[in-house]
């Protein structure tokens, strides 16, 4: 017998993915898709079928997750070497400057390569936000997969 009821680890996991989803370098996918997993694993539901779905809905929110911020930026028109470089910089201002270092390290990088590169303030503007959108979007998508895990969990353990 399990000390803790599984239900309850679960739903911790769940709900520590939606929250996860809006902070950088916690993928709330794992922690979500680890919650259904242990739940699994802990009493055998779901059923097969529903597991995959899990899993699946999990592996695409943290790929959305890993690549949104890159994504972004090259749709906003930043060169590969560019993109490259911010994700260093976001990483390197993480622990510094905690979420907003590595915003800041992502969209100061993107203006300021693309500046170099085009030498155009307006481009450099124009991709550092398109940038700065794509990465608050992918937050936002994170958090309604993440959320949509969490409902449809306790839609099947009800």
């Amino acid at each position: 017998m399990l000390p803790v009821d599984p239900a309850v680890v679960a739903f911790a996991l769940l709900v520590a993915g939606v929250a996860a989803s809006f902070l950088p370098l916690v993928s709330g996918g794992v922690l979500s898709t680890l919650g259904v997993g242990y739940y699994w694993a802990a009493t055998g539901e779901p059923g097969t079928l529903a597991l995959f779905g899990f899993v699946a809905l999990g592996g695409l929110t943290v790929a959305i997750d890993l690549l949104g911020g890159a994504i972004s930026a090259r749709a906003g028109g930043a060169s590969t070497r560019t993109t490259a470089i911010a994700a260093v910089a976001a990483v390197a201002l993480l622990p510094a400057l905690g979420p907003f270092g590595a915003i800041i390290g992502v969209v100061g990088s993107v203006f300021a390569l693309e500046y170099r590169r085009h030498g155009d303030a307006r481009k450099g503007v124009r991709t550092a936000a398109a940038t700065a959108v794509g990465m608050l979007a992918s937050s936002a998508m994170q958090a309604v997969l993440t959320l949509s895990m969490l409902v449809g969990f306790v839609l099947v353990w009800l």
